[in-house]
Order: structure tokens, then sequence, then C-alpha cells
């Protein structure tokens, strides 16, 4: 499975930016797609998923961020509204199956940056 993240850019703060994963491969074993970010000095942290369960977010982005799907288009998106400098981060999509741990994709990113 092959992902390409799109959409990053530079923002200012309460703007909106929607990213994109689109997916190629065999992606029928996948059952959860995972939007991640790493800033600067920090840890990679979860910021929101999406498995046939529903979706979940980080506190952080609740409210602001919409996790989506379309799997006519095997793409995922990230509405992110309500920007703020904190978000700033590089942005990587992940998807794998909770079943088979040797199922694990990753995206290599796209940078976002707010600005205030």
């Amino acid at each position: 499975v092959q992902l390409v993240e799109s959409g990053g850019g530079l923002v200012q703060a309460g703007g909106s930016l929607r990213l994109s994963c689109a997916a190629s491969g065999s992606t029928f074993n996948v059952n959860a797609m995972v939007w991640y970010r790493q800033a600067p000095g920090k840890q990679r942290e979860l910021v929101a998923a999406i498995t046939s369960g529903g979706t979940n977010y980080a506190d952080s982005v609740k409210g602001r961020f919409t996790i989506s799907r379309d799997n006519a288009k095997n793409t995922m998106y990230l509405q992110m509204n309500s920007l703020k400098p904190e978000d700033t981060a590089v942005y990587y999509c992940n998807a794998r199956s909770d079943y088979d741990i040797t199922l694990d994709y990753w995206g290599q990113g796209t940078q976002v940056t707010v600005s205030s």
C-alpha cells in the first residue's frame, strides 16, 4: 500500500486547509486510517482516526478538524478549520490493520504551517 498526502501549506491563524491521503495498492485488509502529526521537538501524536466503528479525535482538535474517507477514491481527508499556530506540524497519513500488525503503512508527510 502506498500513501500520498497532499494539501499542506501556509495559512494564517483562523484559516482552513484540507489534507488528502490517497491510497494505492491492496487496501482491503486495512481497517483503520489515521492522521498523525509531529511538531519540531515533539513526539508524533494522533490527530484523528477513522475505522468502520466511527471516528475519534485528539482533544486539541475536537470541534475544529473533521476526518472522512471516500472509499470509491481510496482517499482519506482531514478538514482543518479554525487553525492555530500550535497546529503547525508535519502531518502524516497512516493506514493499518488492527488485526495484523505487519500491515502498517505511512505516507511521506505534508507540512502545515499556521502563522499568527
